[in-house]
């Protein structure tokens, strides 16, 4: 539950920072499906475990 809370906080984050002119959750998102870093996988197996 603490995993899904701080995720869901970070994406909040994440869309109030994208109404910047500089698209950050486009970034991030190009970078989690270019590189497939370990952490990322960690943390959906942790938020759907």
């Amino acid at each position: 539950m603490k995993t899904r809370i701080i995720t869901a906080l970070v994406l909040i984050a994440l869309a109030i920072i994208g109404i910047s002119p500089i698209p950050t959750t486009s970034l991030i998102a190009v970078y989690i499906v270019i590189f497939r870093p370990s952490w990322f996988k960690h943390l959906v197996d942790t938020i759907y475990r």
